[in-house]
């Protein structure tokens, strides 16, 4: 009777023979990858596919932590690594040990995205450029402190201006740990504030040799910068990521030189002229001056200032008598308005008509006898004349007639 195998027997069995397999042990596949996943572990979790067929794939930490880029949905790559069994769900699975894209190198792909990345957050806008001072006093230098390029800068500086203070700060321009110290530099010259400007440099090479600086740490370094920073990386033709976040880049080292620092020589040149035109021009304002003071001394003004004086003199003392006259047919015009008013007052006034033979009757109380009415026998009556008064005594009351 043929022997019975329980699911987790089998299924080791058949992992068994996956490892022993030569062709499964180490494979090469070329796929699409889809469903990607990055854990929060670490690990990869994906599918690769072709036209026909699809086989899951993971790729643990270890390994996923050294590609150069980020795997995504569509792109085609070539893994390599081994077929095993999953026990739990009883599946076969590709463990991807190593990654790079098909078709496309591994370092350019991590360079377009890691671009892509930092231009959509920014990092390369020209308004965040800050410009270059335009005499620094200090100038730090971030590269190897052997080979070519610190020499190349030093001759154009000193060149250019002796009197510039170079501090250099010796990194690693490749391999493993170089963005770390391209970093560090950056971060230390900010923190002392010990430049005025900064230049990153390194000479040509391969992608490779200059990947230090395309890693996301020093654009973003660069970018925090305080310090204006010029990137001078590799040849004219070479671009690298710290060249878009620089705020200026330099084709060449000695270019860089060349931008951050004017040429002393060419400086005197200018000033010189512009001493020049400078005592010219004091010159031309001197003798306008001069002549604009001739001008003046032989004005009338400035030759017999008392005859200004007394033509001051004499228009005072015209206005003056042109006001008293003003003021006299003034007072001649009231004078008369005045006498009229007082003719009109004189006619109305109650001691005229007295003066006429008129008189006015006042009880004892002070009223004005209107009426006879007003008065009875006895009462004292005070008669006002034009020359005073006469008391009196009513003896008789006699009532006018009144006629239709």
């Amino acid at each position: 009777m043929q022997e019975r195998l329980t699911v987790s027997q089998l299924t080791r069995y058949i992992k068994r023979v996956f490892s022993f397999d030569n062709v499964l042990s180490n494979v090469c596949v070329t796929g699409e990858i889809s469903n990607f996943k990055l854990h929060s572990s670490g690990h990869m979790y994906f599918t690769l596919k072709d036209e026909q067929s699809v086989i899951r794939c993971v790729m643990f930490k270890t390994q996923a932590q050294r590609l150069r880029f980020i795997p995504e949905d569509g792109l085609k790559v070539i893994v390599r690594g081994y077929v095993s069994i999953y026990e739990a769900g009883g599946l076969y699975q590709l463990y991807p040990e190593s990654m790079e894209p098909d078709g496309l190198g591994n370092l350019y792909l991590a360079f377009e995205q890691l671009k892509q990345k930092l231009e959509k957050e920014g990092l390369f806008k020209s308004e965040f450029k800050k410009k270059l001072p335009f005499l620094p006093r200090r100038i730090a230098v971030v590269t190897s402190p052997t080979g070519a390029v610190i020499r190349d800068i030093m001759n154009v500086l000193f060149r250019r201006y002796p009197n510039v203070i170079l501090k250099l700060y010796p990194v690693k321009v490749q391999g493993e740990y170089a963005a770390r110290q391209i970093s560090d530099a950056l971060r230390a010259i900010n923190l002392h504030k010990s430049a005025d400007v900064i230049i990153i440099a390194r000479g040509g090479g391969s992608l490779e040799e200059l990947w230090p600086f395309n890693e996301e740490i020093v654009a973003r370094s660069i970018y925090e910068s305080d310090v204006p920073v010029v990137s001078a990386v590799g040849h004219e033709t070479d671009f690298s990521i710290a060249d878009f976040a620089a705020d200026l880049r330099a084709p060449t080292p000695s270019a860089a030189a060349e931008l951050v620092v004017p040429e002393k020589e060419a400086l005197l040149k200018a000033l010189f002229d512009i001493r020049l035109r400078l005592k010219r021009a004091l010159a031309g304002r001197i003798q306008n001056e001069r002549q604009y003071l001739t001008r003046l001394m032989k004005s009338p003004a400035l030759r017999h200032p008392i005859d200004r004086v007394n033509q001051r003199k004499m228009d005072i003392e015209a206005i003056k008598k042109n006001l008293e006259k003003s003021i006299a047919r003034k007072l001649e015009i009231e004078k008369s308005r005045l006498c009229t008013i007082y003719g009109k007052l004189d006619a109305l006034s109650p001691l005229k008509v007295l003066s006429r033979g008129y008189g006015i009757a006042r009880n004892e109380f002070g009223k004005i006898i209107k009426s006879v009415s007003q008065v009875r026998l006895g009462d004292c009556i005070e008669l006002i004349i034009s020359d005073g008064t006469i008391r009196c005594e009513a003896e008789d009351i006699i009532q006018a007639d009144k006629t239709e």
